[in-house]
């Protein structure tokens, strides 16, 4: 059997701990974005029910970026919406570890997923429903993806030896 076999058998046993550890992390995922105290802005047009929105592609990503008094509020505020989903596109691709389908249905469940939180998060909260998180999410996600890919592809190399081999 080789390491590959190995590794994916690995994820098949943990697949129980994988789903435990998704579900964990959705209920934490929807209190922060749905339950927990507004931390962001009120930026965008008012909509009905006084809930901000917007749907102009990059306004808010341009707006943090030039106007922020400093580099931690984009930092924190833009990387924090590509962080946050991140474990989703590790835990899900895991879960797809083997279907040839997962390069695109994780990012179809990340947009899905930020897609679910942001029109809720117009219609239940007053937090502002923006395009722009969920480009961010979704970007979280495909990078969730590919450090499993990159692992996937790498992990079996590195237990053979392979790596080693092919660097001298």
């Amino acid at each position: 059997m080789n390491n590959s076999n190995k590794t994916e058998r690995l994820v098949l046993k943990a697949k129980p701990v994988i789903i435990i550890l998704l579900l964990l992390y959705l209920a934490v995922l929807f209190y922060v974005t749905l339950f927990a105290w507004n931390y962001g802005s009120s930026y965008g047009p008012v909509g009905p029910g006084d809930r901000n929105y917007n749907l102009e592609l990059f306004r808010s990503i341009y707006s943090i970026a030039v106007y922020s008094s400093d580099v931690v509020d984009p930092v924190v505020i833009l990387g924090g919406n590509i962080v946050m989903f991140f474990p989703f596109g590790v835990l899900t691709a895991l879960l797809l570890i083997h279907s040839k389908k997962a390069w695109w249905l994780v990012p179809g469940l990340s947009v899905l997923l930020s897609l679910f939180i942001e029109i809720n998060q117009y219609i239940f909260t007053h937090r502002v429903a923006n395009v722009d998180d969920v480009l961010l999410n979704t970007l979280g996600g495909i990078t969730g993806l590919l450090l499993v890919m990159v692992v996937r592809r790498w992990l079996p190399r590195f237990r053979t030896g392979e790596l080693q081999k092919d660097s001298m």
